[in-house]
Formats: structure tokens, C-alpha cells, sequence
């Protein structure tokens, strides 16, 4: 049960106590967390109460989702790297560029989503806001993801990716394009261009300074379409470990050359072979 009198939201109180669970070895690493609605009971709250508190956690690093199997708590020798508060600290900047190639766009909606409403509250004011979002054209057949009995395309699984991808890069767009509309912003634009390449990792520029990099484990789960479980390979975002590359690193450090490569490919893919996605 939450503590009535705790002025915090719900959600919050809820990530504190799995966080103290997991910490203090209650849950201990590959173990599968009580179900949403499990947890919705323990603790007396909505199960978005619960889902919003365990989005929290995944993207500090302290547990991991897999579809079809549940939640379970990382390995923390993986040493994950929140992407969230360097997002949230780069709006601070005068000019606020991210660059984002991957595969849904979801994690970039989760992470950016806090300083799109400050800009709105008025508590952030960046001169600009320029996102550019390269993923694949999900209409065409990709070489991954795919069936895993034959390796060949699954028209039913690219329609629930589109809508997917869809419904987070289009959320992303028409946010930051209002903020411009509105005036919150003196300029702010977000592009989305599409290209036929399977999508292997993600990649994130941000203020062309930071650059976050992770690959896409590709895994094997099973998904009903109408009444036919169909087994799909499936690049698996959330499980994805980013590791973090600055520009601002000294001298032995190769941080500035990777950022520089990392912008360097995304500005390659968005000038040659994307084409931009009309949402």
C-alpha cells in the first residue's frame, strides 16, 4: 500500500518501492517481476499507475520487458546509460537538434516527451527545435524483422509495426510542430523520412555534441494475428544497451571522432536514400 499522506504522484511511489526491492536484493538480476496487474493489487493502484512506474525503471536501466514473457530485472554488469536526462539537459541549449535512426521511435517519444511539456508550461524556451527521424519503410518487405520458420515477410507484423511507429513518431511530430505554431517556439520542425534498410540499431545525435548507440538483439517470440501464432524474429528496442559517446571528451579519447562519424552516416541516409514519410 502508498502512504496517503506522500504528496508525490502515485507512479512514483510505486517505481521507489520496486526500485528499493530490486537494490536491496529482493528481486535479484533475471527475475521475472509480479504481473501488472499483480502489482496494481499490491500497492492498491490503476495498472497505468503500474505501467507508468515500470517505464521508469526501464529506462533507468533496472529492469528489461520482453514481449510475450514479462518484466524482469537487468543484469547491472550491463551497465546501461539512461538516454532521458541528457535529452532533458540538451533543451536547455539555445538551438536543440536530435537526430534519432532506429527502428519504432518509441524510447525518443518516452524521452522527450517532459521537455516538450515544459516548453508548453513556459518553463524551457530554446530559440529552436529540429528533430530528424530516419526509420524503415515498414509497406515494403524488410530482411528483419521476419518469420522465424522460413525467414520470409509477414505482412500482418509490418501492419502492427506501422502502426506502432506510426503512433509514436506522429505524436513526436505534430508535438513539436505545434510548439512552432504556437509561437512557444521561434523555430521548430520534426521530420520523418523513410528508408528500405533492416533497421540493426539505434542511433541518437543530440545538440550534435552527445551520440547514443545500442544494438537491436534480434529474438524470437510468437504474436497472434487474428486466430494464426505466427513466430517472429523481432528486434527487441527495450533490451537495446546504448552506449554514450561526447564530443567534449579529451584528446585520447575517440568520443568527438565517433559523434562526428555518427552525424556524418545519419546526414548520409537523410540526403540519399530516405524519402519523407507523410504522416
Amino acid at each position: 500500500m502508498l502512504d496517503p499522506d506522500d504528496p508525490r504522484p502515485p507512479y512514483v511511489q510505486v517505481a521507489n518501492a520496486l526500485r528499493a526491492a530490486i537494490l536491496t536484493k529482493k528481486f535479484t538480476p533475471g527475475d521475472k517481476l509480479p504481473s501488472r496487474n499483480e502489482l496494481a493489487k499490491t500497492y492498491n493502484v490503476a495498472p497505468m499507475t503500474v505501467q507508468n512506474a515500470l517505464r521508469e525503471l526501464r529506462e533507468e536501466g533496472l529492469i528489461i520487458s520482453r514481449q510475450g514473457s514479462g518484466v524482469f530485472v537487468r543484469d547491472r554488469t550491463e551497465r546501461p546509460v539512461g538516454l532521458r536526462p541528457h535529452i532533458e539537459r540538451a533543451f536547455e541549449a539555445e538551438h536543440v537538434t536530435i537526430d534519432f535512426a532506429g527502428f519504432s521511435g518509441e524510447t525518443l517519444h518516452g524521452a522527450i516527451l517532459e521537455p516538450l511539456d515544459k516548453i508548453r508550461a513556459g518553463r524551457l524556451r530554446p530559440e529552436s527545435v529540429t528533430v530528424r527521424i530516419l526509420i524503415p519503410d515498414t509497406s515494403a518487405p524488410l530482411a528483419i524483422p521476419c518469420r522465424v520458420d522460413d525467414l520470409g515477410d509477414s505482412p500482418e507484423f509490418r501492419a502492427r509495426a506501422t502502426a506502432i511507429m506510426h503512433r509514436h513518431v506522429g505524436a513526436i511530430t505534430d508535438t513539436v510542430n505545434e510548439l512552432g505554431s504556437l509561437g512557444l517556439v521561434n523555430k521548430a520542425e520534426a521530420i520523418v523520412r523513410v528508408h528500405h534498410a533492416a533497421p540493426l540499431f539505434k542511433l541518437y545525435v543530440i545538440n550534435n555534441e552527445e551520440a547514443f548507440f545500442g544494438f537491436y538483439p534480434v529474438r524470437e517470440h510468437v504474436l497472434t494475428f487474428g486466430e494464426q501464432p505466427t513466430a517472429i524474429y523481432d528486434l527487441m528496442g527495450k533490451d537495446a544497451i546504448l552506449f554514450h559517446h561526447s564530443a567534449t571528451d579529451d584528446d585520447t579519447s575517440t568520443g568527438s571522432q565517433y559523434v562526428e562519424q555518427a552525424r556524418t552516416w545519419f546526414d548520409s541516409m537523410w540526403n540519399t536514400v530516405s524519402t519523407e514519410l507523410v504522416l
